[in-house]
């Protein structure tokens, strides 16, 4: 049942009690049993007694019962032999299966989202009246971002996470977002509103908790969930002093060298995320000395592609402990806590192999990494569920993981094109991204069509600026290097977006920009200052935001909007995280908390301490009661896409344009009519003959939000359009003649 409005039970304040995680909801999937460990560990109780070191037995023991190891293989021996886990396909990615479940996305971000006094942020996101608004919108399911328990252990104590979460340590929902009870009911509230909620695995790090505490001892198996190698310690030497307080340091270049060729490690890799001087030069630290059960002192130097305090799993040591503990953390998620679906974080980051001598090791496009991640899509589909992967490498690397991997992808492809369409007013370079995916084979009903998310807006270009950086590319009439492209693209965004034109966003590394949508958009139209903007200002943000938005939404795949969208938020003042990006992350100014249902007006943070963020445009109740909103005005968007299939269609053009601040994407629908979505990524008005040879001549041309006619496709297979500054429109293609419409 999805229409609440039957249920009279279900509205107002007793919605969240009758909402319960039972069989009527899940009845094909097992609950993970209580077990001894657990309810010791809820209780708080357990040895905890003398030095935390390897000698000490009630330490190891105290480690052990918080692995994810551990939990792992209870799991497996819960759901092992059971006839639930044979009942669904899972060798094939399925991503019309995928949307048909669930094809608006709203993702969320724990830290940011503001709540009433004392109730959590699972509970918040559980809220019927908010799932109300949702259906309003049309928005049918919810990524939570990663709320398992993250950051590590020193000792007894819990250290924080220093990756937004993305560091995790255990399998328990973490007491700041809430309790599994919240999660699960949030599932059934979502699945009340025929709605799927989307949990987080990161298959390819962990946090320094339990599990690499263990490792660190070289307890059982748990040194081959990790890419780490033991030093002799008669090498010693080649290792550098870890500093007071501290319990790994970063090697540099020449460290890194030195261990090479003693046949240590594989040496450098084809790039070392995150890069900053004297924090992050390679990919790889070493411990300090650490003392096992057995009595032997060891240090060790293991692998990071992120931070130091994300040590990477190793997918192909024979033990398979790392593979059992990610598919471990799956299955809970699926089994135990009720999500429909899995977002793979990093996921192309998961298998690493030396290359030849003076070489970067081979780390990206592993077929490693395609095998791992037929494995973790394929046990997730098994389970009913699907997967989504935020996979920021070439198209080739993207197809490649979708053919027998996750069933969707993040669309790292298009978005800073589209970005860049808006800064520049020129849509070519998005137009040859939207092209390419085509000649590649990335469809784009298998992406994941977003704006902003909890990431900087990155454009490292990696199609261009990694394998293809010596291809030739097409671009304003000249040959280019993908390399020099990427250069230009890049130059472009960031003088467009930082510095003098816009103070109020931030580089990220070298290769991104710490800013929301609005302050994208804002940056776009030359607004410097946003401290007093007028009501003109406000409505030609929403306007050119709204036009990023039928962008995403106006093609097939899925489409994907955050709070930050939802309520038209700014960027930080830096002053206000300073802590948070001494060390260069500049991303927290763009994760500013912001209040969806005005839960709590008179809060200046969120419960998990983010500063709130200006909202430009209110809370959900206040927009959809006023229908010139940027909610009210999305919600149009997305009955269109809805009422048409679009999310479901074959792209079949991207033609060209009489004007370089139009786009145009002609689509076949699953009606086989054909749907044109046409775009004015300027400031000014723009007025063309918008072209197609799969448009057959004679056919009439309606405005899908309107349903009047727009004109009649003429002879050479085009029709005029005008289009206002920053407007877009979806176009509805009727045939008169039998056999649908594309040209035959």
């Amino acid at each position: 049942m999805s229409d609440v409005e039957s249920s009279p039970e279900l509205n107002g304040e007793n919605a969240a009690a009758e909402i319960t995680y039972d069989e009527q909801f899940y009845p094909a999937r097992p609950k993970r049993l209580p077990t001894a460990r657990r309810v010791a560990r809820a209780n708080g109780t357990g040895p905890r007694t003398g030095e935390p070191v390897g000698s000490n037995p009630d330490y190891v023991e105290w480690l052990k019962d918080r692995s994810m190891l551990a939990d792992a293989n209870v799991i497996a021996r819960q759901l092992s032999g059971k006839s639930t886990m044979w009942q669904n396909p899972f060798a094939h990615p399925n991503p019309r299966g995928a949307i048909d479940q669930a094809a608006v996305w709203f993702t969320s971000y724990p830290l940011s989202l503001m709540t009433a006094p004392g109730r959590s942020y699972l509970a918040t996101l559980g809220d019927p009246e908010l799932w109300k608004a949702f259906a309003d919108i049309g928005i049918n399911a919810v990524h939570t971002g990663p709320v398992k328990e993250a950051g590590g252990l020193d000792g007894w104590s819990a250290t924080p996470s220093v990756d937004g979460h993305f560091d995790r340590v255990g399998m328990e929902i973490d007491p700041l977002f809430g309790t599994e009870e919240e999660f699960r009911r949030l599932c059934a509230t979502a699945k009340w509103y025929g709605g799927v909620i989307i949990d987080d695995l990161i298959p390819g790090h962990t946090g320094k908790g339990a599990d690499f505490r263990l490792a660190e001892m070289a307890v059982g198996d748990y040194p081959g969930i990790y890419h780490m190698i033991e030093i002799a310690e008669q090498d010693w030497d080649l290792l550098p002093e870890v500093p007071p307080g501290r319990t790994s340091v970063n090697l540099d270049p020449d460290t890194e060298q030195a261990l090479e060729k003693a046949g240590y490690i594989i040496g450098r890799l084809q790039r070392v995320i995150f890069y900053e001087p004297g924090v992050k030069e390679t990919n790889w630290s070493a411990t300090s000395a650490v003392l096992g059960p057995d009595g032997v002192t060891r240090r060790w130097v293991y692998l990071h592609y992120f931070k130091a305090g994300q040590p990477t799993v190793n997918w192909i040591d024979p033990s398979f402990a790392g593979m059992r503990l990610v598919i471990g953390d799956a299955c809970h998620s699926l089994a135990d806590l009720g999500s429909g679906a899995l977002r793979l974080d990093a996921n192309g980051f998961l298998g690493v192999e030396k290359s030849a001598e003076g070489l970067p090791a081979w780390s990206e496009g592993h077929p490693l990494s395609e095998a791992a991640n037929q494995f973790i899509a394929s046990i997730v589909r098994k389970m009913g569920g699907f997967t989504f992967q935020e996979l920021n490498l070439s198209l080739e690397d993207i197809r490649m993981t979708s053919e027998v991997g996750a069933d969707l992808s993040y669309d790292f492809v298009n978005r800073p094109a589209y970005h860049h369409a808006l800064v520049t007013g020129d849509t070519e370079f998005l137009r040859l991204t939207v092209r390419l995916a085509h000649e590649v084979g990335v469809d784009p009903v298998s992406l994941v069509h977003a704006l902003q998310n909890h990431d900087e807006l990155t454009h490292e270009l990696v199609h261009f600026s990694g394998m293809h950086a010596n291809d030739t590319f097409t671009y304003h009439g000249a040959d280019v290097t993908g390399h020099d492209l990427a250069a230009r693209i890049q130059r472009e965004l960031t003088e467009g977006l930082t510095g003098e034109r816009a103070p109020y966003n931030l580089p990220f590394t070298a290769n991104g920009v710490a800013c929301t949508t609005v302050s994208v958009v804002a940056a776009a139209l030359g607004l410097r200052d946003l401290s007093d903007l007028s009501e003109d200002e406000v409505e030609a943000i929403v306007r050119a935001h709204l036009l990023l938005a039928m962008f995403n939404a106006l093609q097939p795949g899925v489409f994907a909007i955050s709070g930050w969208d939802l309520c038209g938020t700014l960027t930080l003042d830096p002053a206000e995280v300073a802590a948070l990006i001494e060390e260069g992350d500049t991303r927290w100014i763009h994760r500013g908390a912001h209040d969806l249902m005005g839960v709590n007006p008179a809060a200046t943070r969120s419960e998990n301490g983010m500063p709130r963020a200006v909202s430009l445009y209110g809370t959900l109740p206040e927009q959809l009661a006023d229908p010139r909103s940027f909610a009210s005005r999305l919600k149009a968007v997305i009955e269109v896409r809805t009422r048409g299939g679009i999310a479901t269609a074959r792209q079949i053009d991207v033609p060209d344009v009489p004007h370089e601040a139009m786009l145009v994407m002609v689509h076949e629908l699953p009606s086989e009519d054909l749907q044109v979505t046409v775009l004015n990524f300027s400031a000014e008005p723009v007025t063309g003959v918008v072209r197609s040879e799969h448009l057959r001549p004679g056919a009439d041309v309606s405005s899908m939000f309107t349903g009047d006619s727009v004109g009649t496709v003429d002879a050479q297979h085009g029709f005029t359009l005008a289009l206002e500054p920053f407007e877009g429109t979806s176009l509805i293609i009727t045939d008169p003649a039998p056999g649908g419409g594309a040209a035959k």
